[in-house]
């Protein structure tokens, strides 16, 4: 008789282990010989050395799949435990699973256009309206690359601009006053990383998560970096931010021209550095439309009524009439 212990570090134990350690019982049930005990990432299987050695190239495998798939089922198990290996899974498109197994992938021409771009430079520029998916895929992307193991780290990265409220009266320390900011990086990587794993990694730095300001000084090299809202950088916060670039590391940039928050006398550091940088080589760009928007059909109709409300009035006009929407 003889110990193993098996470490699975690269899954959530408790996407692995199943609802009420299910997947354990089937495993248990499976290898009726051997004594197998879990808690965390640590398996200790107890028995001869041959079922042992079946029972860990067994648990690599689906070890394998689940982190890939961020997800396992009693059919998965019996069909990689009896020999059969995983069913093979059309993956035209996806770019990762997320939680529960979810297929993420390019939901139109131009989503699609983003992943080829990422592909092929190693700055791209992701431009267009809300809810066009460009920071949700840039972030999935991103989340890819890691799981691949083609970098070391993620660092996702806001401006902190008002839009018509004041950082400073927020409540808290300088974390509490800046998270409400990131929130939405944050709610994309949930949807992409289970929650232990998630941990784990922004607790390693693995992934992080800062605001513009902290970049400064910063060589960023074997990772993915994505800048969001850059419309609201300034030209000299832009610059620094690029040329943080370093070795064997993409850059995705995403903003939206038409949603400006800085001060009417500071310009846009993200449409100067589209002037800049128009001609510059390995620079890759995709403009999304209003066609591409992929949230609630309402958000769609919502900016066309912007823009054809901003196209009617005289520059720099604004109306302080009551409008009562019926």
């Amino acid at each position: 008789m003889i110990e193993r212990i098996i470490i699975i570090d690269s899954v959530d134990p408790v996407v692995f282990y199943g609802v009420n350690n299910c997947n354990m019982h089937l495993l248990r049930n499976l290898f009726p010989k051997l004594r197998i005990m879990a808690r965390g990432s640590v398996i200790k299987v107890i028995g001869e050395n041959d079922e042992t050695a079946a029972f860990e190239e067994k648990v690599k495998q689906l070890e394998k799949y689940c982190a890939e798939h961020n997800t396992i089922t009693e059919d998965i198990i019996l069909d990689i435990v009896k020999g059969s290996g995983a069913p093979e899974i059309k993956k035209d498109g996806i770019i990762i699973y997320g939680i529960n197994g979810k297929p993420i992938s390019g939901r139109n021409p131009n989503q699609q256009k983003l992943v080829e771009e990422f592909m092929h430079n190693d700055l791209t520029f992701a431009l267009g309206p809300a809810g066009t998916g460009k920071t949700y895929i840039a972030i999935a992307l991103a989340v890819r690359a890691l799981k691949n193991r083609e970098v070391r780290k993620i660092i996702l990265s806001r401006p902190a601009v008002e839009a018509g409220e004041k950082l400073g009266f927020l409540p808290g320390d300088m974390k509490d006053k800046i998270d409400p900011y990131l929130q939405p990086l944050y709610d994309a990587l949930e949807d992409m990383i289970p929650a232990v794993k998630l941990k784990e990694y922004m607790e390693s730095n693995v992934i992080q998560i800062a605001p513009l300001a902290f970049m400064r000084g910063r060589t960023l090299n074997d990772a993915v970096i994505v800048l969001d809202e850059a419309q609201n950088t300034t030209t000299h916060q832009i610059k620094m931010f690029l040329t943080r670039l370093g070795n064997n590391a993409k850059m995705i940039i995403t903003g939206d021209l038409t949603q400006i928050d800085l001060p009417r006398t500071v310009s846009s550091g993200l449409r100067h550095a589209l002037r800049v940088l128009h001609d510059v080589p390995g620079i890759g760009k995709v403009e999304f439309g209003k066609k591409d928007i992929v949230r609630h059909p309402l958000v769609q109709r919502i900016v066309d009524a912007y823009e054809k409300y901003d196209h009617d009035q005289p520059d720099g006009a604004e109306t302080t009439e009551e409008i009562t929407i019926n």
